[in-house]
């Protein structure tokens, strides 16, 4: 049984043709197809059932899947690390993110640190707050940079930065004119929130009970930007970071049609932490990549 024969496999069980992953592997398809019998018989079970044109997996299939799974992101980690011991100012760093986030402080960590290291590449990935925690369970990710600790004993976690956040309104909204209000001056309105298992649902919530009320909520989405855009069409009122060019100055910029109103009768920020498996040694790369997010992350 060797490496390339399971990840035939594993491309074949997630919806590839023989015939596409005989291309993948550089074979015939007459050689992969008896490559995978041969595999079935070392197992012991039938592991995929023809179904049309494609191969599905058998319930035997689907637990060997797992493991399989298992072998070839082992052996891919073992691959890497060895390869950053050899060049240590090469290698991958592995990162997972909040989706709010992609558009200004990962960004700017990545570009820091690539100024220093030019020969590290990147693996991104998005989620909410759960699916990040996911990540570095399933050693998907070697980092993650989330909105809360994921309070989980196999994780370590590490503030980064306190992010203020607003309350967003349309530029025709009766407090679009205003710099500050008291979040409990918008009780009575529609609220634009992400989703449930999001952290800034959470920490909306959170503020609005502070406040005094549960929030109305009228749309639900997955994004920031999102929000902001619905925000814009005057479709309710939204607690969001301030886009990365926008101003908290009405004055400033007459035109724009989403208005950040700093509150004053919540403190409303949320923090923005770093998190990595307590159980596994990061490689190198992802260290480094660690280290410089802590050092960096909160200077302007």
């Amino acid at each position: 049984m060797d490496l390339q024969v399971l990840r035939s496999f594993q491309a074949v069980a997630e919806g590839m043709t023989v015939t596409e992953a005989a291309a993948a592997a550089h074979i015939t398809q007459p050689a992969l197809s008896r490559a995978l019998n041969r595999l079935e018989s070392e197992v012991g079970a039938e592991l995929l059932q023809r179904a049309g044109r494609v191969l599905r997996l058998t319930p035997a299939g689907r637990v060997f899947k797992e493991y399989v799974d298992a072998v070839l992101d082992s052996y891919d980690r073992g691959r890497r690390a060895v390869a950053e011991v050899v060049d240590p100012d090469a290698g991958v760093v592995s990162l997972a993110f909040l989706h709010t986030l992609g558009t200004w402080l990962v960004p700017r960590l990545v570009t820091g640190f690539r100024q220093r290291f030019a020969a590290v590449r990147f693996e991104l990935h998005q989620a909410d707050e759960n699916g990040l925690a996911q990540h570095l369970l399933d050693a998907t990710a070697d980092l993650i940079i989330t909105g809360r600790d994921p309070g989980h004993p196999l994780i370590t976690w590490r503030r980064l930065l306190v992010e203020p956040l607003w309350l967003a309104v349309p530029a025709r909204h009766r407090l679009a004119q205003r710099r500050r209000v008291r979040l409990a001056e918008v009780a009575e309105e529609q609220f634009i929130v992400l989703k449930p298992g999001y952290g800034l649902r959470s920490v909306t919530e959170t503020l609005c009970r502070q406040a005094g009320f549960s929030p109305l909520v009228g749309f639900e989405g997955e994004e920031v930007e999102t929000l902001r855009g619905l925000v814009a069409s005057g479709l309710g009122v939204s607690l969001i970071p301030a886009a990365p060019d926008a101003t908290t100055d009405p004055e400033t910029n007459p035109d724009l049609p989403v208005r950040y109103l700093r509150l004053t009768d919540v403190q409303a920020v949320r923090d923005i932490g770093i998190a990595w498996p307590a159980s596994r040694t990061l490689p190198p790369a992802s260290r480094r990549f660690m280290d410089h997010a802590l050092n960096t992350a909160a200077q302007p």
